[in-house]
């Protein structure tokens, strides 16, 4: 990945993962053309909220190009959520009732409830792919600002690679 030093770029990445880290290791852009969108979650909705801030930051900023960094799976950090809402006494009619929503009356989760939500199933897997394209096929994303995935193994931030596999050549 060759990334231009006057080239204002945003990167789209998890809570989990450290805006500072990412930006020592671009030995090619200066500090002040980052711009750093935190969110839970790699998974990006056409028309959520984090969408509409990636927009808002390309026009606003002149973005040129975005990187959609997504960690690796994470489940352990998911089962000590999913630990911590199962043991909250004061949850559990909650966590029946969103059950039962999830299974009867939300077809984008047609075979889950919450557990499977919060752990991410396959779905939110292959959401993880398609960040990217979600971006770069949004209506009102311009044309000529690139779009990038980049997966990032959480324990080594050092190793980034694109979305072909490749390791990044300026990381």
């Amino acid at each position: 990945m060759k990334i231009d030093d006057n080239k204002k770029v945003l990167f789209v990445i998890g809570m989990e993962q450290s805006p500072e880290s990412i930006i020592e290791k671009m030995s090619g852009l200066h500090p002040d053309n980052i711009l750093v969108l935190q969110s839970y979650g790699p998974a990006i909705a056409p028309f959520s909220d984090l969408m509409r801030d990636i927009i808002i930051a390309v026009y606003r900023e002149n973005v040129e190009e975005i990187c959609v960094a997504v960690p690796t799976a994470n489940r352990k950090n998911a089962r000590e959520t999913l630990k911590k809402i199962y043991n909250n006494k004061e949850l559990q009619e909650k966590i029946q009732t969103l059950d039962y929503l999830f299974k009867n009356s939300m077809p984008e989760h047609p075979k889950g409830g919450i557990r499977e939500w919060i752990e991410g199933n396959e779905a939110s897997a292959n959401n993880k792919q398609n960040s990217a394209d979600v971006i770069r096929n949004h209506p009102l994303m311009p044309s000529n600002v690139k779009v990038t995935e980049l997966t990032i193994e959480n324990e080594n931030l050092s190793k980034m690679m694109q979305r072909d596999g490749s390791l990044a050549s300026n990381y």
